[in-house]
């Protein structure tokens, strides 16, 4: 562990001087946030708010389908071969996502064909082609993913979770799809959907790399600047849970999956930190128990669910031949963490790792355009750059009382042999 504080430190010091360079500003109702990097990469990153409340349940898939037609089919200015050999000359990355609360359309390209790159993402941004051939064959390969994901059993637990915990809301949508729901998709309707949603309203820009300030402005204004306003996301009210519930899926499958959703606070909130610091605490201690001693489980895991935002929750979780023992030693655990709390020793300890994977997961520009996003949907992109301070003025109080609070009812989901376990053996904290 010694070895660990020079790295900590010389990283606090890396992040404290770019925090500095971190600016907000507004060109002509587009937000961008900009973050100067010594790095010869740049990463421009387009963030679209509300992800699932932007469509119905039986449109899932939309999003991801429409951002991905819209960056990889081809431009009205350029075909799609010629955009794609465009972009493979200059070494250009582009990307596309959909999630719960957001998506993304990005750029990471060298600072050497910085002009170029920015065109070109800027074309396909501001004028996709929507070309019918280019859209058949790209829902055809989500259709297929889709597929893959329910035949996977991770894949299927972590969506039959989000399906049964959060049923009849937005979080009870897959984002990248059903195979039903995306072979059902028109391009007329990708099309209506793409500009809909791309709107000043609904969008900021996040840049971070080596480049000057006025640079970026002139080439925003030209372009990205011209969005229309659109409109602005319907959010709804978060789901607390207030009892404990079991959902079940019978599969003939060798290895049975079991997924535990808990309460948690919002991200940018004091507790939601000190849960998230608790749950890496949980991780260590499954770990141990779970695997080391008890060999229950080649990778048992417990953690805040940081990739969503509006909804906070917490997860246990874990793949056995042995559900029964398995659940009971994983509801001990979090029952004698309620009880006895956390020890001195252990947020210690856990600060220092805690932050150094948490910096050593943001080396590239494009990891740290995505934090600075999130943190900006979250309340503010500050938040991403205060972090070390935060998780440095915890005290122990305040990781016992975020963990009693938000872990006292599980809702647990199952998938495997039926005859393995009854929903009475899923016991709840306490």
């Amino acid at each position: 562990m010694k070895k660990l504080l020079p790295v900590i430190f010389l990283l606090g010091i890396c992040f404290c001087l770019q925090a500095a360079d971190v600016k907000e500003f507004q060109i002509n109702g587009l937000k961008v946030i900009f973050k100067t990097s010594p790095k010869e990469v740049i990463s421009v990153r387009l963030f679209v708010l509300g992800g699932t409340a932007n469509y119905p349940k039986e449109k899932e898939g939309i999003e991801a389908l429409a951002f991905k037609v819209a960056l990889e089919g081809g431009t009205l200015n350029l075909s799609k071969t010629a955009f794609h050999t465009e972009a493979e000359k200059m070494g250009l990355r582009l990307s596309s996502s959909s999630t719960y609360d957001y998506g993304t359309l990005s750029m990471t390209c060298v600072r050497m064909f910085w002009d170029e790159s920015w065109n070109l993402f800027t074309d396909a941004v501001m004028h996709p082609a929507f070309e019918e051939n280019a859209f058949n064959l790209i829902r055809d390969q989500l259709v297929s993913a889709a597929k893959m994901a329910e035949s996977d059993p991770d894949n299927h637990l972590r969506n039959l979770a989000m399906q049964s915990v959060f049923k009849g809301k937005n979080y009870a949508k897959i984002p990248d799809g059903s195979p039903a729901t995306l072979q059902a998709l028109s391009l007329n309707e990708a099309m209506e959907y793409y500009r809909f949603v791309l709107g000043k309203q609904r969008c900021f820009l996040v840049v971070v790399g080596n480049i000057r300030e006025d640079d970026l402005v002139s080439k925003i204004e030209t372009t990205l600047a011209r969005l229309p306003e659109g409109q602005p996301v319907a959010w709804e009210q978060p789901l607390r849970f207030t009892r404990p519930a079991v959902y079940m899926e019978a599969r003939d499958i060798a290895t049975n999956y079991i997924r535990g959703l808990m309460n948690a606070p919002h991200i940018s909130t004091k507790e939601g930190i000190a849960m998230q610091v608790a749950m890496s605490i949980v991780q260590d201690r499954f770990f141990v128990e779970l695997r080391t001693k008890r060999s229950l489980s080649y990778a048992p895991s417990a953690f805040y669910a940081t990739g969503v935002i509006h909804n906070p929750y917490s997860v246990i979780y874990i793949s056995t031949q042995q559900p029964v023992q398995s659940v009971t030693v994983m509801t001990d655990i979090i029952s004698t963490l309620r009880r006895q709390g956390f020890t001195q020793k252990d947020i210690q300890h856990k600060r220092q790792s805690f932050l150094t994977h948490y910096y050593l997961e943001q080396e590239t520009s494009s990891a740290q355009s995505l934090s600075l996003g999130m943190a900006e949907i979250a309340g503010s992109y500050n938040l991403a750059e205060t972090l070390t301070d935060r998780v440095n003025a915890l005290t122990l109080t305040d990781l016992n009382e975020a963990f009693r609070k938000h872990t006292n009812v599980i809702q647990w989901v199952y998938l495997g042999k039926p005859e393995a376990i009854t929903a009475k053996d899923f016991k709840q904290p306490e």
